[in-house]
């Protein structure tokens, strides 16, 4: 996953793709987001628990433990690795979906630039990442080190042709299971690792390479090349 992805749909519509009973505490706001070139270490719409309610709040894209100052905060995490490593060891436990209308990759097909490739599901609905982070405390407020991290897994078929690793995307059924406080750690990480959406569930297609520069902001950077 290159690192650019799109939220332009409201809050209220990606939690109604969850289906999801629990009251919700939203600090993104009522109105359609409509950012359709999110740039990593950026603050993104994200989707988690606290008690008994579901919480929608605007959370750095990138996230490093404290002891990791060497280095810039990942925005990604490999399913194979997530679980177990030391690196993400303390957020592990805090899981989060990143509720996203598509995301971008870049492929080297022999021109000046890369060309850039929207990939989204065939059937229209919001794409729900399976997330991990620092997350904010709804008593305490924001915090200056929560930041989150998308999983992401090897592609398969043929999106491995357009870039070789995709984030784990859940259905609504295994994404309400995800964020669920009560499933063990374990059953989380066989959900990561076995059951996301295969690359059937996907399209793509060819966009400007407009989208390449994060200050172009427009729908138009979501439309088929003709």
């Amino acid at each position: 996953m290159c690192g650019r992805l799109t939220q332009y749909r409201g809050i209220h519509d990606f939690v109604a793709a969850l289906s999801m009973p629990n009251a919700l505490a939203n600090s993104v706001g009522e109105e359609p987001i409509e950012r359709y070139n999110v740039a990593p270490s950026t603050q993104v719409a994200l989707l988690h628990i606290q008690g008994d309610l579901l919480h929608a709040d605007s959370v750095r894209w990138g996230w490093r433990p404290h002891w990791a100052k060497d280095r810039a905060a990942p925005i990604n995490a490999r399913v194979e690795k997530v679980a177990h490593g030391p690196f993400f060891r303390a957020i592990w436990p805090h899981r989060a979906i990143t509720p996203i209308d598509n995301w971008f990759e870049w492929m080297d097909e022999g021109g000046p630039k890369k060309q850039p490739y929207l990939i989204r599901r065939r059937d229209g609905a919001p794409v729900l990442c399976a997330a991990i982070g620092q997350l904010p405390d709804a008593d305490e407020g924001p915090g200056e080190h929560d930041g989150f991290v998308i999983i992401t897994a090897d592609s398969a078929g043929g999106m491995v042709d357009i870039h070789d690793r995709r984030p784990v995307v859940l259905t609504p059924e295994l994404a309400r299971e995800w964020l669920d406080l009560a499933t063990p750690k374990e059953r989380a990480e066989q959900m990561v690792l076995h059951q996301g959406e295969p690359a059937e569930a996907f399209e793509w297609f060819k966009v400007d390479i407009a989208v390449g520069n994060v200050r172009n902001k427009g729908p138009e950077l979501i439309r088929p090349l003709i």
